[in-house]
């Protein structure tokens, strides 16, 4: 085990950097003293303000049809996000690739599925059956093998899958590309020196490099995903807002079945901000800079 190495003060009247203290900075002290006096009025808006209605938050922040609500959301986030990061990641592959036809049509998909708004994608999946009113799997120019009603296919549930895993794909395809272009050439051509595959190379030593700038966006994605499960209420989906808007139509009570869903919501948002803060000092592990080697050091000065 490696003992730290303690430095004695110096007592020669000569300054050593390492006896330096912090600063005292006046401004902090004034803008921290701001900041409490801030958040100590906004707690006392929330809690004097008779309009937020709490106890009827209360009453209904474990109703079960806000839990049914809440639950849809989750999974419509989960699904979303894993079929957009499967799609994704094959469209990040393709705008790599050096045929240039895939590259161009894995390009164009991205381009137009990132512009166009999720709510509208969600809208015209729902009304696929006004273009298509039959969905059929056959031979090209001949005969049909299989088909459905275009209506009995999509239910709000699979419009609302399909469009947000398509608008995912686009974005996670986007972050999965500028992931693997940001490892350096170098580390490529160093691996195949020492005799690796191709996909051990990039199994190895590509992706957990790549993995260090994917997280943190494709953390922000689920997130922004989770937030945008919302639109799903314009197609008649049962996510946390839809209940929440079922019950108030009922009760008049907006407001504070609003104040229910976004509790909900910063709920589910700080558990995934947990999570993502995990994955990436998972992937970190070796370039962060900790205070690990420096705490033992200052206990032991302190006992001096």
């Amino acid at each position: 085990m490696t003992m730290p190495i303690i430095t004695p003060p110096r007592t020669d009247g000569v300054v050593d950097v390492a006896d330096a203290r912090r600063r005292f900075h006046p401004w902090r002290l004034v803008i921290g003293v701001v900041l409490a006096l801030i958040v100590v009025r906004l707690a006392l808006f929330l809690v004097t303000n008779e309009r937020f209605e709490w106890p009827v938050v209360g009453e209904y922040l474990f109703n079960p049809s806000v839990l049914l609500g809440l639950v849809m959301s989750v999974l419509l986030t989960a699904v979303g996000m894993i079929l957009g990061s499967l799609l994704g990641t094959v469209l990040a592959a393709g705008q790599l690739a050096a045929f240039p036809p895939v590259r161009w049509a894995c390009v164009a998909f991205v381009g137009v599925f990132r512009a166009v708004p999720p709510l509208v994608q969600l809208i015209f999946w729902y009304n696929l059956a006004y273009l298509i009113p039959k969905l059929a799997i056959g031979v090209p120019f001949g005969p049909e093998l299989f088909s459905w009603p275009t209506n009995d296919v999509i239910t709000p549930l699979t419009a609302a899958v399909i469009g947000l895993s398509l608008h995912e794909a686009a974005y996670m395809a986007e972050i999965i590309r500028a992931g693997i272009s940001s490892v350096d050439q170098g580390q490529r051509d160093a691996s195949k020196a020492m005799g690796f595959s191709s996909s051990h190379a990039f199994s190895r030593v590509v992706l957990p490099q790549a993995m260090r700038v994917i997280i943190p966006p494709a953390g922000s994605q689920v997130i922004a995903l989770l937030k945008g499960t919302s639109l799903v209420s314009v197609i008649a989906m049962g996510d946390l807002l839809h209940s929440v808007q079922v019950i108030y139509n009922r009760t008049y009570e907006v407001v504070p079945m609003l104040i229910v869903a976004v509790i909900w919501y910063l709920v589910v948002v700080a558990a995934l901000t947990v999570v993502q803060r995990q994955v990436e000092r998972r992937f970190s592990r070796g370039l962060v800079r900790t205070a690990s080697v420096r705490k033992p050091v200052q206990r032991l000065e302190a006992a001096r």
